[in-house]
This record gives C-alpha cells, sequence and structure tokens, in this order.
C-alpha cells in the first residue's frame, strides 16, 4: 500500500476560506502517466455543499454592490496572475490530468487567460434597452445575475473549461460554487487562491471537491442555487436535469460528441490527414469534439487510411512533463480499460485494426493511437462515444452519402468538412447537424464564438455574448407617465 502522509492536502474553499471537508475525508489523487499517487484532496459533503450555497448566497448582494467597471479590473487582476503563475498552473494541470506540457502551455492556459480577460471586458457592457411600447409610458429592460450558479466541470480539460463557466458568471455578477471533476481538481483550486489575491470578496467563488454522487448530486437538489452549467456524459446530464426540476433551475449542458470529420477526393490530403491526425489524437482523444469519425470518399480511401495510420505511428507517448511528448495517458484505469474494450468490440464487428489497439507499457494509462479501416455507418464504434485515441475510418460515395452518415448519430457537436469545390463546402456546412462546422480545418475553439450542439451532446451555447445571457435574467420595467 502506498504511503501517502506525506502527500501535499488540498481542503475546500468556501467564504473565502481553504477549510477541512466536514467528513473528515480525503481521496488520493493519482498520476495518470505513473500511476503514483500525488495529492490528498478533500471529500465535500452536502453539508459542506450547504454551506458553500449559503456562502454564495450572502455574497450576492454585495458582489452586485460592486461597479461593474470593478468588477472588470477585479477579473482583469486575476487574469494577470494567472499569466504570472502560468508555468505552476500549466505544471499541475499537466501532472493531474496526464496532459503533455507542450500542449497545455500551448493551449489550456492561454485559452483560460482569454477567456477571462475577455469576460473582464464585458463587465461594464450588460445593457438593457429602453422599448417604446406606449406614449404614456417609459418601458425599459435591465439584465440581472441569474444568481447562485453551481457549475461542474470535466477532467479533459479541467482549466479551461472550468474557465469556460467562472468567468462570464462572475462577469455577469453572479456567484458560484465550482464542482471540479472528483480526479482533476487542482487546477481549480489554484484559481481559487489565486482569485482571493486578486481580490474576489470571499463566498463569491467557492470551489467543493468530492464525489459527483455527493458533491454533484447535492448543488444539483440544492433550492439555494440557481443555475446549474455542465461540461460531461450525456447519461449524466440526463439526471442533471432530472434534479434540477426540484426548483426549476436553469440548466446549460455541454455532452458528448461523434464528430465526423469528412474528406472529399479533391481535398489538400496532406493537411486534411494531419488535421484529422490531431483532431482525434489530441489530448488522447479525450476532446468531446473529436474527429471520431473520419468519413473518407471512396477514390481516396485507401490512401487516407493508410497516410492516417502513418502518422498515428509518428506520435511520441511517454511521460507528459517532456516536451518531446505528443501524446499522454489516458485518464484513468477505467478510462482505459473502456477503450480498450470499444477496440475489442470493433474487431468483433468486423473492422481492421489497421495500427495501433494496444496498451503501451504496464504502468500509467496509455493506450496506442488506433486506426481502424472497414468501419460500417451502423457498428458500435461508429455510432458511440469512446473517448480515447481511437479513429473509425469510414467510406462514403457523394455529398448526400456523405452527409447521411455525418448526421446519422444522435450527437450533433462539431464536424469537419475538406474539399477544394466552395459550393460543396458551403452546401455541407448548411446541412451539417453540428453547432460548429470547420471547413479545410477542424478543432479549433475561441471565446468568441458560439459552442455547443443539440441532441446527445446537450442544448445552450457557451461563449460570446450567449454566454451573458446565460447567466442574468431580463428584466421589464414600466414607468406610467401619466400624472
Amino acid at each position: 500500500m502506498e504511503n501517502t502522509a506525506e502527500l501535499k492536502r488540498y481542503e475546500l474553499l468556501i467564504n473565502g476560506e481553504f477549510v477541512p471537508p466536514g467528513g473528515g475525508e480525503y481521496s488520493t489523487n493519482l498520476d495518470p502517466a505513473t500511476e503514483d499517487p500525488i495529492a490528498r484532496v478533500a471529500q465535500g459533503t452536502s453539508a459542506d455543499v450547504d454551506r458553500a450555497v449559503q456562502a454564495a448566497r450572502a455574497a450576492l448582494k454585495p458582489w452586485n454592490a460592486i461597479r461593474a467597471a470593478e468588477r472588470g479590473r477585479i477579473l482583469m487582476k486575476l487574469a494577470d496572475l494567472l499569466r504570472e503563475n502560468q508555468d505552476e498552473l500549466a505544471a499541475l494541470e499537466s501532472l493531474d490530468a496526464g496532459k503533455p506540457i507542450s500542449g497545455v502551455q500551448r493551449q489550456d492556459v492561454p485559452a483560460a487567460i482569454d477567456t477571462l480577460t475577455y469576460y473582464a471586458g464585458w463587465c461594464d457592457k450588460i445593457n438593457g434597452q429602453v422599448v417604446p411600447a406606449r406614449p404614456d409610458a417609459l418601458t425599459y429592460t435591465v439584465r440581472e445575475p441569474v444568481g447562485v450558479v453551481a457549475a461542474i466541470v470535466p477532467w479533459n480539460f479541467p482549466l479551461m473549461i472550468g474557465m469556460w463557466k467562472i468567468a462570464p458568471a462572475l462577469a455577469c455578477g453572479c456567484t458560484l460554487i465550482v464542482k471540479p471533476a472528483e480526479i482533476t481538481p487542482l487546477s481549480a483550486l489554484m484559481v481559487g487562491r489565486l482569485a482571493l489575491e486578486a481580490g474576489v470578496p470571499p463566498g463569491v467563488l467557492n470551489i467543493v471537491t468530492g464525489k459527483g454522487s455527493v458533491v454533484g448530486d447535492s448543488l444539483v437538489a440544492h433550492p439555494g442555487v440557481d443555475k446549474v452549467t455542465f461540461t460531461g456524459s450525456p447519461s449524466v446530464g440526463r439526471g442533471i436535469l432530472q434534479g434540477a426540476a426540484g426548483n426549476f433551475k436553469r440548466v446549460t449542458l455541454e455532452l458528448g460528441g461523434k464528430s465526423a470529420n469528412v474528406i472529399f477526393a479533391d481535398a489538400n490530403l496532406d493537411s486534411a490527414v494531419r488535421a484529422a491526425a490531431s483532431g482525434i489524437f489530441f489530448n488522447a482523444g479525450q476532446v468531446c469534439s473529436a474527429g471520431s469519425r473520419v468519413l473518407v470518399q471512396r477514390a481516396v480511401y485507401d490512401e487516407v487510411v493508410e497516410r492516417l495510420a502513418e502518422r498515428a505511428r509518428t506520435i511520441k507517448l511517454g511521460d507528459p512533463s517532456k516536451r518531446e511528448t505528443n501524446m499522454g495517458p489516458l485518464i484513468s484505469a477505467k478510462q482505459m480499460k473502456s477503450v480498450l474494450d470499444y477496440v475489442d468490440i470493433g474487431k468483433g464487428e468486423g473492422a481492421s485494426v489497421v495500427t495501433g489497439g494496444k496498451r503501451l507499457g504496464e504502468r500509467g494509462y496509455f493506450v496506442e493511437p488506433t486506426v481502424f479501416a472497414h468501419v460500417a455507418h451502423e457498428m458500435r464504434i461508429s455510432q458511440e462515444e469512446i473517448f480515447g485515441p481511437v479513429a473509425s475510418v469510414i467510406p462514403f460515395d457523394d455529398e448526400a452519402d456523405a452527409l447521411r452518415i455525418a448526421n446519422g448519430t444522435a450527437y450533433s457537436l462539431a464536424a469537419g468538412v475538406w474539399s477544394a469545390d466552395i459550393g460543396r463546402v458551403h452546401r455541407m456546412a448548411a446541412e451539417l447537424k453540428a453547432g460548429t462546422v470547420w471547413v479545410n480545418t477542424y478543432g479549433y475553439t475561441d471565446v468568441r464564438l458560439p459552442w455547443g450542439g443539440s441532441g446527445d451532446s446537450g442544448f445552450g451555447r457557451e461563449h460570446g455574448d450567449v454566454a451573458i445571457e446565460n447567466f442574468t435574467e431580463p428584466k421589464a420595467v414600466w414607468v406610467s407617465l401619466v400624472p
């Protein structure tokens, strides 16, 4: 049994103080690359959730009594602190989530800072409007914060997606209880510490770590929570919808994906294959918008399969702290088993493994980049989200066939289309069932553009001005002008 006595202990952040959990229990976080223990993390209870909700409720009016421009200054100060501490933050995220340090430094940390900076600028620009309903009245609207927000964050991009929720909620004058994923809580706790240093008042940003079945369920059911924003699996999302019905909480759900990356024969195959590889193997395929279904026109199918397999074989798996590492481990033993089970399912369905398909090494949750050929649209590996480095390459005949296959799942988060025909890419973009369509590129996001899907990909959108609507309620004011 591992000795955990010397591990750093992480507490809950409630009402501006780091405090031990009410039940006195801690879990041991493991490094996904080595399976070694790295931290002891507080296991929050329902009572801890209640304390955090009460703190957030009490902080709501004081937070909104601060001038909007001053709220923006505080958020900008937090962005500056993230920038000053970005090396420590990146190293912590890489260790906790098994993410290659180069990728965290290139994407996760800059995206978190950009999101915070963007919404800091929104604080004093959340306006209402005068609506001339009738001449004997002054009628206008204002936007008020939705209230206390529960933000439930996934383990694949803990820092970046966490900030997608924290930044707009704080900008709108809401207070929050953040529930990080149980297995990747460390960057959220660091953000909480820096937020206090930046001047975020006590109770405005609370962080309660622990199990989803305890902390998450308690937040969703709590009558003092006004809104839940969740990123994660469709099955959990369904449970959140049911739990939120108690007091009709507002809910935003960003769930799964089985995104189609469609490559026509006239595409630039060098660019298409390079992007298809990064689209499925980035973050070991643990991306909701991963291009896990690579649809290829039959005339170039064999060539694309071989090129994609060649790129997969060049990916360097290994220690996430080393800059030469391209791909790290999966997040947990459970996730590794699930991905390898899907590899077996694909083989059993008649698909062919061109490369990969096995665990690498005996320590750490590494799975080789895997390419399946001869995949039929109806197979489970084509229909179900694997959330690992597994590409299913599916042939198609023409535009109509590509659309039939691309739109033929329960998901609709994202899609890509590759072609030199300008008319074709516009037709495809119009018909693809997806919240984001990339044309001759794949995988980019920006906080200024809406993000989300429908069906099993959830509902609502994050980012941009849409997020301002997520965290505010419009109020109409009617002033009689009749003496």
